[in-house]
């Protein structure tokens, strides 16, 4: 029997009011500290409901994290391919778009670690589907000019630099906070700086990079 258009409504108004509450606990609390009783009561249904939906909470978690990493590979495609910008300004608007995203969501990381060690084609064919093309031209920037007028960088070591300086920060932030003090706006705040100072990093290290390949081609 076919569902009313009603009852197709409310099926998918329960849906996302179960991950609009699980994506505001996941991002305020972790998702360690989180339960799936606490979700039923932040989105206003019976836990029965929610399992109904969602198997598991780790289900949930995977949903939400690969919707917003999938929003957010869109968004940084949008940018990067525009029109008008250089290649240092791509890479200042790349990492100011990556640290909001990872302060918005502390916890896709964990998301990342553990599709990675799991399921890493899915992980490869998200991350292909939604940036190839940008892959494709910005990574030629990335490579610097042809007559070596613009220093570059081999992609693997530009994305591993990238990843190294952006999402290590956040993966291992209990550690860094315990090592050294800083409570979660202090934190916050050495993160909204390093939008400014990564890129300057990223930039010195393809200087580097750059006459470090002129000196071994001697």
């Amino acid at each position: 029997m076919k569902e009313t258009k009603q009852e197709q409504e409310k099926e998918i108004s329960t849906e996302d009011k179960i991950k609009e509450a699980a994506r505001k606990l996941f991002t305020q609390k972790g998702f360690d500290a989180v339960r799936t009783r606490d979700i039923a009561e932040e989105a206003g249904i019976n836990l029965a409901l929610l399992n109904y939906y969602f198997r598991s909470k780790q289900k949930l978690f995977d949903i939400i994290m690969l919707e917003n990493f999938r929003k957010f590979l869109q968004l940084i495609s949008g940018k990067l391919l525009a029109e008008g910008f250089t290649r240092d300004e791509k890479i200042e608007k790349l990492v100011e778009l990556y640290i909001d995203m990872l302060i918005e969501n502390p916890d896709l990381p964990l998301f990342i670690l553990n599709e990675m060690r799991g399921n890493p084609s899915k992980l490869a064919m998200e991350i292909d589907s939604q940036t190839g093309v940008l892959r494709s031209n910005f990574f030629k920037e990335i490579q610097g000019d042809a007559d070596g007028k613009i220093a570059g960088m081999e992609p693997l070591n530009f994305v591993a630099n990238l990843i190294g300086l952006m999402v290590y920060p956040f993966a291992a932030k209990p550690i860094l906070q315990w090592v050294t003090g800083v409570n979660d706006d202090e934190f916050n705040r050495i993160m909204q700086e390093r939008k400014k100072l990564v890129p300057v990093w990223i930039k010195a290290i393809m200087q580097s990079s750059e006459g470090g390949r002129e000196a071994a081609s001697r």
